[in-house]
Protein backbone atom coordinates (compact mmCIF):
# COMPACT_ATOMS: atom_id res chain seq x y z
CA UNK A 1 0.00 0.00 0.00
CA UNK A 2 2.96 1.96 1.06
CA UNK A 3 4.71 1.36 -2.04
CA UNK A 4 1.74 2.26 -4.34
CA UNK A 5 1.39 5.63 -3.00
CA UNK A 6 4.80 5.83 -3.14
CA UNK A 7 5.03 5.35 -7.10
CA UNK A 8 1.98 7.95 -7.22
CA UNK A 9 3.88 10.43 -5.26
CA UNK A 10 6.74 10.54 -7.79
CA UNK A 11 4.70 9.76 -10.97
CA UNK A 12 2.69 13.23 -9.77
CA UNK A 13 6.15 15.23 -9.38
CA UNK A 14 7.41 14.17 -12.49
CA UNK A 15 4.32 14.27 -14.61
CA UNK A 16 4.46 18.06 -13.30
CA UNK A 17 8.22 18.42 -14.57
CA UNK A 18 7.14 16.74 -18.12
CA UNK A 19 4.18 19.00 -18.53
CA UNK A 20 5.73 22.16 -17.16
CA UNK A 21 7.20 23.64 -20.12
CA UNK A 22 4.52 23.43 -22.30
CA UNK A 23 1.60 24.48 -20.04
CA UNK A 24 2.32 27.89 -22.34
CA UNK A 25 2.09 25.79 -25.70
CA UNK A 26 4.89 28.25 -26.73
CA UNK A 27 7.00 25.99 -29.44
CA UNK A 28 10.11 27.83 -28.75
CA UNK A 29 10.16 26.37 -24.93
CA UNK A 30 9.88 22.76 -26.20
CA UNK A 31 12.70 20.41 -24.67
CA UNK A 32 12.80 18.35 -28.14
CA UNK A 33 13.10 19.61 -31.35
CA UNK A 34 11.01 20.02 -33.34
CA UNK A 35 10.10 21.49 -37.08
CA UNK A 36 7.11 22.46 -37.69
CA UNK A 37 3.62 23.04 -35.64
CA UNK A 38 2.05 19.63 -36.05
CA UNK A 39 5.17 17.90 -34.73
CA UNK A 40 4.51 20.34 -31.58
CA UNK A 41 1.19 19.55 -31.79
CA UNK A 42 1.57 16.13 -31.44
CA UNK A 43 4.69 16.27 -29.03
CA UNK A 44 2.10 17.93 -27.04
CA UNK A 45 -0.52 15.67 -27.09
CA UNK A 46 1.81 13.13 -26.54
CA UNK A 47 2.93 14.34 -23.17
CA UNK A 48 0.07 15.48 -21.73
CA UNK A 49 -1.95 12.05 -21.68
CA UNK A 50 1.20 10.27 -20.95
CA UNK A 51 0.83 12.59 -17.78
CA UNK A 52 -2.44 11.37 -17.19
CA UNK A 53 -1.51 7.85 -17.71
CA UNK A 54 1.61 8.03 -15.34
CA UNK A 55 -0.60 10.01 -12.35
CA UNK A 56 -3.66 7.93 -12.59
CA UNK A 57 -1.69 4.26 -13.30
CA UNK A 58 -0.53 4.48 -9.44
CA UNK A 59 -4.69 4.49 -8.36
CA UNK A 60 -5.57 1.46 -10.19
CA UNK A 61 -3.88 -0.94 -7.53
CA UNK A 62 -4.99 1.11 -3.97
CA UNK A 63 -7.01 -1.83 -2.00
CA UNK A 64 -9.77 0.63 -1.51
CA UNK A 65 -10.04 1.86 -4.86
CA UNK A 66 -10.10 -1.68 -7.07
CA UNK A 67 -12.95 -2.05 -4.01
CA UNK A 68 -15.19 0.52 -5.78
CA UNK A 69 -15.59 -1.03 -8.29
CA UNK A 70 -17.53 2.17 -10.62
CA UNK A 71 -14.56 4.20 -9.16
CA UNK A 72 -12.06 1.85 -10.54
CA UNK A 73 -13.59 1.35 -13.60
CA UNK A 74 -14.09 4.66 -14.12
CA UNK A 75 -10.37 5.73 -13.09
CA UNK A 76 -8.88 2.63 -15.82
CA UNK A 77 -10.91 3.76 -18.79
CA UNK A 78 -9.47 7.30 -18.10
CA UNK A 79 -6.33 5.80 -17.88
CA UNK A 80 -6.38 3.64 -21.11
CA UNK A 81 -8.42 5.89 -23.28
CA UNK A 82 -7.38 9.39 -22.19
CA UNK A 83 -3.74 8.28 -21.09
CA UNK A 84 -2.19 4.77 -23.04
CA UNK A 85 -4.20 5.26 -26.04
CA UNK A 86 -3.51 8.63 -27.17
CA UNK A 87 0.11 9.32 -25.99
CA UNK A 88 0.72 5.64 -27.32
CA UNK A 89 -0.58 6.52 -30.80
CA UNK A 90 1.44 9.85 -30.65
CA UNK A 91 4.67 7.85 -29.01
CA UNK A 92 5.20 6.65 -32.66
CA UNK A 93 5.38 9.56 -34.75
CA UNK A 94 7.19 11.60 -31.91
CA UNK A 95 9.94 8.52 -31.97
CA UNK A 96 9.97 8.31 -35.75
CA UNK A 97 10.63 12.14 -35.77
CA UNK A 98 13.79 12.34 -33.15
CA UNK A 99 16.11 10.57 -36.22
CA UNK A 100 18.20 8.86 -33.77
CA UNK A 101 17.94 5.45 -34.66
CA UNK A 102 18.04 4.29 -30.95
CA UNK A 103 15.35 6.12 -30.44
CA UNK A 104 13.32 5.37 -33.12
CA UNK A 105 13.44 1.56 -32.27
CA UNK A 106 13.05 1.82 -28.58
CA UNK A 107 10.77 4.29 -28.01
CA UNK A 108 8.34 2.61 -31.28
CA UNK A 109 8.66 -0.37 -29.92
CA UNK A 110 7.71 0.42 -26.68
CA UNK A 111 5.02 2.03 -28.29
CA UNK A 112 3.45 -0.81 -29.50
CA UNK A 113 3.59 -2.79 -26.21
CA UNK A 114 2.19 0.22 -24.30
CA UNK A 115 -0.84 -0.24 -26.78
CA UNK A 116 -0.97 -4.06 -27.08
CA UNK A 117 -0.90 -4.93 -23.47
CA UNK A 118 -3.48 -2.11 -22.61
CA UNK A 119 -5.75 -3.52 -25.37
CA UNK A 120 -5.14 -7.20 -23.34
CA UNK A 121 -5.84 -5.81 -20.39
CA UNK A 122 -8.90 -4.17 -21.00
CA UNK A 123 -9.98 -7.27 -22.65
CA UNK A 124 -9.27 -9.20 -19.84
CA UNK A 125 -11.41 -7.24 -17.42
CA UNK A 126 -14.20 -7.44 -20.34
CA UNK A 127 -13.94 -11.38 -19.80
CA UNK A 128 -14.01 -10.63 -15.85
CA UNK A 129 -10.62 -12.15 -16.19
CA UNK A 130 -9.35 -10.46 -13.37
CA UNK A 131 -6.02 -11.90 -12.36
CA UNK A 132 -5.14 -11.49 -16.58
CA UNK A 133 -6.25 -7.94 -15.86
CA UNK A 134 -4.02 -7.12 -13.37
CA UNK A 135 -0.81 -9.02 -14.73
CA UNK A 136 -1.55 -6.92 -17.72
CA UNK A 137 -2.22 -3.55 -16.33
CA UNK A 138 0.86 -4.09 -14.38
CA UNK A 139 2.69 -4.65 -17.35
CA UNK A 140 1.29 -1.20 -18.56
CA UNK A 141 2.32 0.72 -16.46
CA UNK A 142 5.83 -0.70 -16.65
CA UNK A 143 6.19 0.80 -19.97
CA UNK A 144 3.61 4.02 -18.55
CA UNK A 145 6.38 4.47 -16.37
CA UNK A 146 9.39 4.64 -18.47
CA UNK A 147 8.82 8.00 -18.43
CA UNK A 148 10.51 7.87 -14.94
CA UNK A 149 12.61 5.38 -15.73
CA UNK A 150 14.65 6.75 -18.46
CA UNK A 151 15.00 10.16 -16.84
CA UNK A 152 16.80 8.10 -13.76
CA UNK A 153 19.03 6.16 -15.88
CA UNK A 154 20.51 9.03 -17.82
CA UNK A 155 22.43 10.03 -14.63
CA UNK A 156 23.03 6.20 -13.64
CA UNK A 157 24.88 5.52 -16.85
CA UNK A 158 26.93 9.00 -16.27
CA UNK A 159 27.94 8.13 -13.21
CA UNK A 160 28.83 4.17 -14.71
CA UNK A 161 31.65 6.24 -16.58
CA UNK A 162 33.30 7.50 -13.57
CA UNK A 163 35.96 4.22 -13.18
CA UNK A 164 36.48 4.65 -16.85
CA UNK A 165 38.15 8.02 -16.86
CA UNK A 166 35.20 10.26 -15.38
CA UNK A 167 32.00 11.58 -16.48
CA UNK A 168 31.80 13.70 -19.66
CA UNK A 169 28.54 15.93 -19.31
CA UNK A 170 28.57 16.67 -22.78
CA UNK A 171 27.63 12.92 -23.46
CA UNK A 172 24.20 13.12 -21.84
CA UNK A 173 22.07 13.66 -24.88
CA UNK A 174 23.59 10.53 -26.76
CA UNK A 175 22.94 8.21 -23.29
CA UNK A 176 19.03 9.01 -23.48
CA UNK A 177 18.55 7.43 -26.10
CA UNK A 178 20.09 4.19 -24.59
CA UNK A 179 17.65 5.47 -21.21
CA UNK A 180 14.80 5.39 -23.22
CA UNK A 181 14.75 1.92 -24.34
CA UNK A 182 16.64 0.78 -21.19
CA UNK A 183 14.14 1.74 -19.01
CA UNK A 184 11.37 -0.02 -20.95
CA UNK A 185 13.15 -3.22 -20.72
CA UNK A 186 14.38 -2.83 -16.78
CA UNK A 187 10.80 -1.88 -15.95
CA UNK A 188 8.76 -4.71 -17.76
CA UNK A 189 11.69 -7.22 -16.31
CA UNK A 190 11.06 -6.32 -12.52
CA UNK A 191 7.54 -6.77 -13.17
CA UNK A 192 7.51 -9.83 -14.85
CA UNK A 193 9.84 -10.90 -11.99
CA UNK A 194 7.09 -9.82 -9.60
CA UNK A 195 4.73 -11.80 -11.51
CA UNK A 196 6.23 -15.20 -10.86
CA UNK A 197 7.03 -14.67 -7.41
CA UNK A 198 3.50 -14.08 -6.29
CA UNK A 199 1.57 -17.05 -6.57
CA UNK A 200 -0.87 -17.24 -9.30
CA UNK A 201 -4.60 -16.37 -8.32
CA UNK A 202 -7.68 -17.42 -10.30
CA UNK A 203 -10.43 -15.23 -11.21
CA UNK A 204 -13.99 -15.92 -9.55
CA UNK A 205 -15.08 -16.78 -13.26
CA UNK A 206 -12.81 -19.09 -13.59
CA UNK A 207 -12.77 -20.65 -10.28
CA UNK A 208 -16.33 -21.22 -10.33
CA UNK A 209 -16.02 -23.22 -13.70
CA UNK A 210 -13.20 -25.18 -12.14
CA UNK A 211 -15.41 -26.16 -9.47
CA UNK A 212 -17.85 -26.92 -11.55
CA UNK A 213 -16.02 -29.27 -13.48
CA UNK A 214 -14.44 -30.72 -10.68
CA UNK A 215 -17.69 -31.48 -8.83
CA UNK A 216 -19.58 -32.75 -12.11
CA UNK A 217 -19.84 -36.97 -11.93
CA UNK A 218 -17.40 -38.63 -13.72
CA UNK A 219 -19.19 -40.46 -17.34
Amino acid sequence: MRKTWLVFAVALGFGAVLVYPYLGLDIDDSRLSVRSSLQYAVLVAHIFTAAVALVLGPLQFVPKIRARRRVHRTLGRLYLFAGVLPSGLATIPVALWSGRLVTQLGLTTAGVLWLVTGALAYRAARRRDFAAHRAWMLRNYALTFLAVTSRVLVPVLLLVQVPFGGVDPASAPTLIPIGQTLGWVVNLAVVEILLRQRPATRSPRRTKRFATRRDAPAA
